[in-house]
């Protein structure tokens, strides 16, 4: 495995704060049930589950970012995570968010196609991390030298 520059090492390093920090800040709303959020997997049809267990797979995924060993993981975790949203969108939910829509006329409309954009940042910044770090991936990083 040979070692990453140092400006790429940054990049990444900046790149894994910023994934860590959007997928941080809805694990609150995630684990506590704000009604936004139970809303918009309701209309996945899966809520709680599906809830919680993407709150513990960003969960999961902020935590192995933050570690430089894991940091790799971390961004296939994210990939993963992300993917999920992006295609929600795309399918059910829209790209801009609108309550009478969903069926739920109660919550306060989101402005503009903010949590999307937010999973594009996740989804292009986790792509980033891996092609920076992808020699460090398991069983496969030695080859992608």
């Amino acid at each position: 495995m040979e070692p990453i520059s140092k400006p790429l090492r940054v990049t990444s390093w900046v790149l894994q704060i910023v994934i860590a920090v959007i997928l941080g800040q809805t694990l609150f709303f995630k684990f506590t049930g704000a009604p936004e959020t139970k809303a918009l997997f309701e209309v996945l049809g899966a809520e709680p589950i599906g809830r919680y267990a993407t709150a513990c797979a960003e969960l999961l995924a902020v935590v192995l970012l933050l570690i430089p060993r894991t940091s790799v993981i971390g961004a296939v975790v994210s990939l993963g995570v992300i993917s999920g949203a992006i295609l929600s969108h795309l399918t059910k939910l829209g790209v801009s968010i609108d309550p009478q829509k969903l069926g739920n006329p109660n919550l306060e409309p989101l402005a503009g196609p903010s949590l999307f954009v937010m999973a594009v940042i996740v989804l292009v910044g986790s792509i980033c991390v891996l092609f920076i770090r992808r020699t460090q991936l398991p069983l496969i990083g030695p080859r992608l030298a």
